[in-house]
């Protein structure tokens, strides 16, 4: 939310998820894979938006562990634009 991703690649994010999911034979897929597969997509998506699903998804329990994360992604090679 409130940030300039547009909607087709947020859409195409969540089609590959569920793509991925149904091409997983088991009866059940614990929530966090979801949040795992979802956390891979948005991190060639939007810098941010990862970070913020992250911190929530993740449950950082201090800052060390938010600014490891955010200097993994300014190590990171640049996303190509789509």
């Amino acid at each position: 939310e409130k940030r300039p991703v547009p909607l087709e690649k947020l859409e195409n994010l969540i089609d590959e998820v569920e793509k991925e999911i149904r091409s997983d034979m088991a009866t059940e897929i614990p929530s966090r894979t979801i949040g795992e597969m979802v956390m891979k997509r948005l991190y060639h998506v939007d810098d941010v938006a990862y970070v913020r699903f992250a911190s929530v998804y993740r449950q950082f329990k201090d800052i060390s562990v938010f600014l490891d994360e955010v200097t993994n992604l300014l190590g990171k090679p640049p996303r190509e634009e789509k």
